[in-house]
């Protein structure tokens, strides 16, 4: 019943939208003021991580911890919310850690990852760029949850990433697209419905599987060269599914599902990038392998 109730929650926001809650036309490619470093931290909630030590520009990274961590929001989520857990868990252990706002469309607030992916890609090589800047370095590791852990794909393939990311930790993203539980294959029974959402929500579009975006970012193989890539995934996920079509083919990938690391995880979609202190312990490791512990249920 949890589990569940917790799908139903989950996908109301994005059925709501694809059936017109939302009628606004995308957002502009290029990021709105929101997505750079003095927009950030203008917004209201950035005020408190800016004091917490995320999101702070004037973080230099240490010699532990060399590169800044860029954490990529998902569908629905934002540059604040979706990071409430794993943010300070970073800060904490000492790493320079920032987030933005992307696929933003006019006249939806605090709801993104909504406009074309590719646009949203752009917006992140030009928030990459920033940060590179801000801090000195020349990669950043890239955490991402769900859209978030598969756009940068798209960024490091097609818009110039792949020699500025070192690592790419992906928590239950869609690499390789979602049918939402079988939902997206009911589109061709009502006449227009895919039209309508290609046109009011583009980012849910393109993260159908067998998307012209996913045809794209899959050809040829998963990876680019040079990358490390994590993905961890939950046998529960209701969002992306089938679960297993999160992982990765190719050199330099580490595929894990969170039971296999606790059997007691119950984390479904959203948890594991929320609150999942052993998906949270796991993403550590892959930023950190040469000091990399096992990571188990008492993780944390």
């Amino acid at each position: 019943m949890k589990l569940r109730w917790s799908r139903t929650l989950t996908l109301l926001p994005a059925l709501a939208l694809a059936l017109g809650v939302t009628t606004t036309a995308p957002a502009a490619a290029h990021p709105s003021p929101a997505t750079t470093p003095a927009g950030d931290a203008a917004r209201r909630p950035s005020d408190s991580t800016v004091r917490s030590g995320w999101n702070n520009y004037s973080c230099k990274p240490s010699a532990d911890h060399p590169r800044p961590v860029v954490l990529v929001h998902g569908t629905l989520g934002n540059a604040v919310d979706n990071w409430l857990g794993l943010a300070p868990y970073l800060v904490a252990r000492g790493y320079c850690v920032f987030s933005l706002d992307y696929g933003q469309l006019s006249g939806v607030p605090f709801f993104h990852g909504l406009g074309p992916v590719d646009a949203s890609a752009r917006q992140l090589a030009d928030y990459v760029d920033r940060v590179l800047a801000a801090t000195g370095t020349s990669k950043v590791d890239i955490v991402g949850h769900s859209q978030g852990g598969m756009m940068p794909r798209v960024y490091m393939k097609f818009h110039g990433g792949a020699d500025k990311v070192n690592t790419l930790v992906g928590l239950a993203p869609d690499n390789h697209g979602t049918d939402l539980d079988g939902l997206t294959r009911l589109l061709p029974y009502f006449p227009g419905a895919k039209q309508y959402l290609d046109k009011a929500t583009p980012g849910l579009s393109d993260q159908i599987v067998g998307s012209d975006l996913l045809n794209r970012l899959n050809e040829g193989g998963d990876t680019v060269p040079g990358v490390h890539y994590t993905v961890i995934a939950t046998k529960y996920d209701e969002v992306v599914t089938p679960y297993r079509t999160e992982f990765l083919s190719g050199p330099d990938v580490h595929n894990v599902v969170l039971q296999d690391l606790c059997a007691l995880d119950l984390s479904e979609h959203v948890a594991i990038g929320l609150t999942d202190r052993v998906a949270f312990h796991e993403t550590a490791n892959a930023l950190d392998p040469a000091h990399a512990t096992p990571t188990t249920c008492v993780s944390g």
